[in-house]
């Protein structure tokens, strides 16, 4: 090829570039600036594009940049006088960053920018400088440009106010009041807490319980003979619920502790005592159950001195009553020793100004919405009042006594059920009174944002550590792969994602079949919450995977079924309800619901679940044993077959089977017999104590001492190791 073909290749291959990088100009705006057409009347630009031959480059690009200059406003020349002070080269890059962006970041025009992407596959008829760039396409320009990019730190936000609603300082002596003992009832579970409670306040409320276990914490009013009043907490005494006795504690005066005259001190007891020294509130021990012949109290004190719990007949502070629930023995003795301790805690209580108290359980009511059950502790309540509790406010609509009626009035130390939250609070939450609404929104925001920054950096923590390890498992992969060529690197990761990549989205949902997905539905806030915790216990994810997608409170509803569906997932319900019509829908649509009223039958369910979704395992059940005596070998053919001459020790041996060869303990070989002889006969079956000759279906050479194990396969469906300790 001669100089002069090579000349023009080159002159080419120059306008090329330069007509393109024209006619990108031509169509684009820059900032606000509409684009005019400025043409040299020597030399218009159509002729230009019309005989490219006659031009040389630099006229080419002295027209462009002429273009340019007409387009550029006053405001590009302020924003390009306002260039960034780059440092060291970096530029700080972010995800989805506009054009105009970039430029102000890099400390160039955006001119800069569409010369950066002109050889890429970005189409620049499309772009305008408010375009959003991908991360990939920032990083290019960034390297073009000869410069080095790092993440751009998020903006920091100016400090806010802080906005909450904290106690009111701690009142004058001289205007407390005295007020009702709140008394908290522990125990172990079915030590008889709450047939003690019934018995007190004379109505049927253990009859109701499920399974005469107490499901949720229940706060009740008791008016004595002698006109005291006694404020006691009903808490659950199941394993499950420790998070609820360990609140009960933290708003009590007195803990009665309940504990069966014939069963002793058991786990709960302990978990009792150790809630009570922790919340630093006295003790007072009721032997329950003395009526039975094999009760024994002095065997239930000497127990509890182990725990630090001492009688005042060994010399200790703790009160003890033998008492019967359930035939109502002693109960007024018990009584009478509550007020009697109340009385030397000389408890009091300021009645005026601003009310406080703690939620003790919340739920959500059909008729009446979110309601929450209370305790006052200062202040006294009233229709009307505008209160905050947690996330959530309340102007009080109605408040009803532990009999469901409405009370105008509640003073430190009642109980009473609260409607008119806005959202359910959570169980233990303080409520604090606010002198308006607006004043409880203005709380309720800064909670939020609280809890929205302190998530913030609880994610921004697991992104890191996600990142590294991923960044560790790359480079570890890259350094596996360091002595291949491209190509065999290409050719090793196809084949390690292969499977993957030609595997249909039935077959990759079939992958994860070892998961179960949970929707947890309860009647109350502490039900959930104790129903959680469990499952935080759930330790067996190399088993199945156990995934909580949603919890709540209420019926089981049209969404949990929709949830369901969509993660594949099993919908628990406790002490909830699901109507007909959402019983038909899950049916439809092949949803299981699990209702139940007692907590420990329903992660018995959960547990069978998680059972029915691990793969069978195969158990080997051995149905003969012999041993190797003698050795030989028969020619069959050109070939010589070793043969075993053994006795049956154990069972019997069938030739249909699967046998396997052990040696020293070690098994050598599995299979299928070749033959199976009695002196010369073929046989099927040789019985325990008879001799035989057999031979395998692969050649292996026998050693006398062998041992020959006849058995059979049999598949037996896996039990999760998850224990939830009850």
């Amino acid at each position: 090829m001669n100089r002069g073909l090579i000349l023009k290749f080159e002159n080419l291959v120059h306008l090329r570039g330069a007509c393109r990088q024209l006619r990108t100009v031509s169509y684009r705006k820059v900032y606000r600036g509409q684009w005019k057409p400025v043409q040299s009347s020597a030399h218009p630009v159509w002729s230009v594009l019309l005989y490219p031959q006659f031009w040389q480059k630099d006229k080419l690009i002295s027209i462009a940049l002429s273009q340019c200059r007409h387009l550029a406003t006053k405001e590009e020349t302020k924003k390009k006088k306002k260039k960034i002070a780059l440092t060291k080269g970096e530029v700080a890059v972010r995800q989805k960053m506009t054009i105009e962006e970039l430029a102000r970041a890099m400390g160039k025009d955006v001119d800069h920018i569409y010369e950066a992407l002109l050889y890429t596959d970005i189409d620049l008829d499309s772009l305008e400088p408010d375009s959003i760039l991908y991360e990939d396409h920032i990083k290019l320009i960034v390297k073009k440009s000869g410069m080095k990019y790092k993440s751009a730190k998020l903006k920091e936000e100016k400090e806010r106010e802080n906005t909450d609603a904290v106690k009111r300082p701690p009142a004058d002596p001289a205007v407390l009041t005295p007020r009702p003992p709140v008394v908290t009832i522990l125990g172990h579970v079915d030590h008889g807490k709450t047939t003690l409670l019934d018995s007190l306040r004379k109505t049927q409320v253990a009859s109701m319980e499920a399974g005469g276990i107490t499901q949720h914490i229940g706060a009740f009013l008791v008016h004595l003979p002698s006109g005291e009043k006694i404020t006691f907490l009903d808490t659950p005494g199941h394993a499950a619920f420790s998070a609820m006795r360990a609140r009960g504690t933290h708003v009590t005066d007195i803990v009665i502790l309940v504990v069966a005259a014939e069963d002793g001190v058991m786990q709960q007891t302990i978990e009792s005592i150790q809630h009570a020294k922790n919340a630093g509130v006295p003790l007072i021990l009721a032997i329950n159950k003395c009526d039975k012949p094999e009760a024994d109290p002095e065997r239930v004190k000497k127990e509890l001195l182990a725990h630090d719990v001492v009688c005042e007949e060994f010399g200790g502070d703790v009160q003890a009553v033998n008492i019967s629930a359930l035939k109502g023995e002693n109960l007024m003795v018990l009584a009478e020793a509550t007020v009697a301790l109340a009385e030397m805690l000389e408890l009091k209580a300021d009645s005026t100004g601003l009310v406080e108290g703690t939620v003790i359980e919340s739920r959500k009511d059909k008729g009446k919405g979110p309601v929450t059950t209370a305790i006052i502790q200062r202040g006294t309540l009233r229709k009307g009042c505008v209160l905050v509790a947690g996330k959530t406010w309340a102007k009080v609509r109605f408040m009803f006594d532990e009999n469901g009626k409405a009370v105008d009035a509640a003073s430190p130390g009642i109980p009473v059920e609260i409607m008119g939250w806005k959202e359910v609070p959570s169980a233990g939450d303080e409520i604090l009174e606010v002198e308006s609404e607006q004043r409880a929104h203005e709380v309720v925001a800064w909670r939020t944002y609280v809890e929205q920054q302190e998530r913030m950096k609880r994610d921004v923590e697991v992104i890191e550590a996600k990142q590294k390890e991923h960044r560790m498992d790359y480079e570890k992969k890259q350094q596996k792969l360091a002595h291949l060529t491209w190509r065999q690197r290409k050719a090793v990761l196809y084949k390690a994602n292969k499977h993957v990549m030609f595997s249909k989205p039935k077959e990759r949902t079939e992958m994860d079949k070892n998961m179960l997905s949970v929707i947890v539905k309860g009647d109350v806030d502490g039900s959930v919450e104790a129903i959680l915790n469990i499952l935080d216990s759930y330790d067996a994810d190399s088993e199945c995977k156990l995934d909580i997608i949603h919890f709540g409170m209420g019926d089981i509803s049209e969404t949990d079924i929709n949830l369901a569906e969509a993660f594949n997932g099993v919908i628990f319900g406790f002490s909830v309800k699901a109507n007909e019509s959402i019983k038909q829908l899950a049916a439809k649509k092949g949803i299981k619901i699990k209702l139940h009223n007692i907590i420990y039958k329903l992660i018995e369910d959960l547990k069978d679940e998680l059972n029915s979704r691990l793969p069978p395992s195969v158990v080997e059940n051995t149905i003969g044993e012999a041993s190797v005596l003698d050795i030989f070998s028969v020619t069959v053919g050109k070939n010589k077959i070793p043969v075993a001459g053994c006795r049956v020790q154990k069972g019997l041996l069938d030739k249909k089977m699967k046998f396997k060869l052990i040696r020293k303990g070690d098994v050598i070989w599995r299979g299928s017999l070749s033959s199976l002889k009695h002196h010369k006969d073929d046989v099927q079956v040789i019985k325990m104590g008879m001799d035989c000759g057999l031979s395998l279906d692969k050649y292996i050479e026998f050693n006398i001492g062998d041992e020959i194990t006849c058995y059979e396969e049999k598949e037996v469906q896996q039990t999760t190791s998850w224990d939830p300790g009850f």
